[in-house]
Formats: C-alpha cells, structure tokens, sequence
C-alpha cells in the first residue's frame, strides 16, 4: 500500500472514529423524560452547537436554552441560542456567554429541567472570573496551565478553584431544577468532572488539594491566583451537596466507543485492529518515541503484534511549552514518532484531535511514515530542532501532510492509529 493510500485508510479510520461520537447517535437513548415545568438547554464545547440541534430535532416539545462553542464551529439552531467565543485563550465573549447561561438557569423551580450538554473545549469557553478578578487574570491563569505541560486532569483541577460557573456552580445556580448533564468525553478515563472542567459535576478535589498539585507541577501561577485558590471563597461545592441529590450525568460519547469503530474498519481493511489505550497522558514526544518503539519491534519481530496490525490508541497528551513556534500535541507527537521510524518501510502514521483542530492552525493534525524525517532533513529542515521549537505544524506543512478535515461537530480527544503492512511496499 502507497503512502497516498495509507492515508486514505487512516482517514476513514478517523471518519468512523467520529461518526461513532456524532451527536443524534450519542444522543440517542439518553435523553430524560419530559419535565412538568420548563426545559432549558445549556452547554458549552467545540461540538456543543451540533448537539443542540441534534436535540431540538429529537424533543418533542417547547425547549429553551443557550450554549457556547468556539469561533466558526457553531451550526444552525431554531430556538437555541448558539453563542461563539474564543479558545483556547478565552476572551470577552466567553464571559458574556457565561453570564448568559449562568441568567438562563436562575429562577428556575423544582418542576423545571435542565439539559447541559457538556463537550471538551469548554473551560476556556466559560470563563468566569472570581468576584475581584478580571477576564485577564482568567488568561493569564489559562496561559501557565497550557504551558505547564501538566495533565488536562490537573489544569481542570485548578480552573475549577478560580471560577464562578466551573466545579458545580452551574448546576448550583440552577437547583432546585434538576441537571440532566450529557456529557461527550474528552478526557483520560472519560470522568465527567473532569470534562470542560465539570461546571455541573462536582467532585471531591478541594483548594488546598489544588495548590498542592499547582505546587507538584511547578506551575508558575500569578502570586494573587495562587493565593486565593486556598482560600475558603475558592472551595467549590462538594459532590454531597443538596444541589446535586436528584441530578443525572450520562457519558454519551468517548474515545473508547470511537477507537472500537475505527478498529472495526480497520479490521475490514485487512489489518488486525490493537487497541493500546484510550486514556494515553503524557508528554506529546515522549508519547511519539514510545509509539515508534512498538512500531519498530512489530516490524523487526512480528511482536507483540503480528503483521498486517493498526495500533489505535486516544487519550490527551500535553505539550511543555519551550519555543515559539506553531503546532500541537497530536503534530509534536507524530514528529516525533517520525524521528523514530526513520528509514523504516511498511510503516504509516497519523495523529490528530477529534474536534478537527490540533493547536491554533487549521488542521486537526498529519500523517507520517519512515521517509517523513529524511524528507525534512533533504529540505533542509531539522525534526530535532523544530521539535524543540514547538513548530511541527510548519514541518507537515512544508512536506504536505497536513489533515484538515475542518470541525467535526464532537471531541473524543486525540486519535491516533499507525497502520503496519505486512512486507514493505504493500
């Protein structure tokens, strides 16, 4: 099979990957019955319009609501307000948007529903900022996170302690309506929580625990955040509160479900689907080389996987930020999978985020196989040093192994899949 040919099966690999996450099929099955009062949808995410139009065709009755998604991922609803804000640096219209949700909810009665749906990417679509703080110290909180390096479990830990909507509060705000919270997972593990920083699921991590691990990552946070994060007007409410009793949170889609129906076509496509993990963290590189290890094992002992194989795995690595250039965690990782597999044949790759964007280009990640280093290194561009600059979105570019599939209207987190063929060449 030819590289160009690889990458048409790695494709529809992903294309099954999201259709399993699509929003009417999550939906499907999962929502409540109807209230006696009011339904007011709310929700916040990168796939979050989708699914609000994906429910106002499937309810059968008057429905209200507001959600936020990022800047060009939003899609046409009729009644529900679908608002766009900035991500993953949130900005003024995601505070206005979280004030609107936030009025959406309050007032409501114990005959009244609420419906939250909840995707990835909403913590920076929500921010909130503690009465005394600023849309600015909510950046400059979202810029240490995303340069820490630090797991997305640890980061959502810490913007739940800084925040008036995040950790419960939202459901807080609405009760005594009950919350019904369908969540599209993507996070390790698929806790719901964790998801968009679970501003309708609490759970049981309080302020000084977040300043412990602020203090174990070496997250250099502004000494006012830092400080208040401990403080009692942080502590968010705990997962024994009333506001909670009679709630209801359903995952709906995740990374598992999907890497199963990726497999599924892989399957098809003659290659024996392995999957490694749906919960991989860690450093996006480190991950890459660990991935080009069993590559190469496969390749020179037929173990622990025989030949034809796709290897899938998901979860969400992390970039420790050290240059200025352009990428994301699923381009880092494939170029350094590539600087792994160097030389070998019969090995094809790709990584990317299932929400259709990987960092702040357009694409939502690349593929790659044993010439994808020397290539780079023939155009004079060196994969070490680019890694180190944090800049292998321009590496792909320059070699046109970009994938832009555009918004996918979900996010199950990354994706990746290495077909490995039989004999070289085939």
């Amino acid at each position: 099979m030819t590289f160009k040919q690889s990458k048409t099966l790695l494709s529809k690999l992903f294309d099954a990957a999201i259709l399993a996450a699509a929003p009417h099929g999550a939906l499907q099955g999962n929502l409540p019955a109807k209230p006696k009062g009011r339904l007011v949808v709310v929700g916040a995410g990168k796939g979050v319009a989708q699914l609000a139009a994906a429910l106002e065709d499937m309810w059968d009755g008057p429905i209200s609501g507001v959600v936020v998604t990022r800047y060009g991922y939003a899609a046409p609803c009729k009644v529900i307000r679908v608002l766009e804000a900035s991500h993953p640096v949130p900005d003024q219209a995601g505070v206005g948007a979280a004030s609107e949700i936030l009025k959406a909810v309050s007032g409501l009665g114990k005959d009244d529903l609420v419906i939250a749906l909840i995707c990835g990417g909403g913590s920076a679509l929500l921010p909130a900022p503690p009465e005394g703080f600023t849309l600015e110290d909510e950046q400059a909180l979202n810029k240490s996170l995303l340069a820490s390096g630090a797991p997305i479990g640890v980061m959502n830990a810490i913007r739940k302690h800084f925040s008036r909507i995040k950790g419960g509060r939202l459901a807080q705000a609405a009760y005594p309506a009950k919350v019904v919270s369908l969540v599209v997972s993507d996070v390790p593990g698929d806790d719901p929580a964790q998801v968009a920083s679970g501003p309708t699921v609490p759970d049981a991590i309080d302020g000084l625990a977040a300043a412990a691990l602020v203090k174990s990552y070496s997250i250099d946070l502004p000494s006012r955040i830092a400080a208040f994060i401990s403080t009692p007007s942080a502590r968010a409410p705990r997962p024994d509160d009333a506001c909670f009793a009679h709630n209801e949170v359903k995952v709906i889609a995740s990374a598992a479900l999907s890497l199963k129906a990726a497999a599924h076509v892989a399957a098809k496509a003659g290659y024996a689907p392995v999957i490694l993990s749906d919960a991989i963290e860690g450093e996006a590189r480190d991950i890459g080389l660990m991935h080009a290890a069993i590559a190469r094992h496969v390749v020179q002992k037929d173990a622990p996987f025989a030949k034809p194989v796709a290897i899938l795995s998901g979860g969400e690595t992390t970039v420790t930020l050290h240059g200025t250039g352009k990428g994301g965690r699923n381009t880092e990782f494939l170029l350094a999978f590539a600087r792994g597999i160097a030389g070998l044949s019969g090995v094809v790759a790709m990584a990317a985020d299932t929400d259709g964007i990987d960092g702040s280009e357009d694409n939502a990640g690349a593929f790659a196989d044993g010439t994808t280093a020397p290539r780079l290194l023939a155009a004079g561009m060196d994969p070490m040093a680019i890694l180190s600059a944090n800049d292998a979105w321009s590496a792909f570019d320059a070699l046109g192994d970009l994938f832009v599939p555009g918004p996918t209207g979900t996010n199950v987190n990354d994706f990746r899949a290495i077909l490995i063929s039989r004999d070289p060449g085939t």
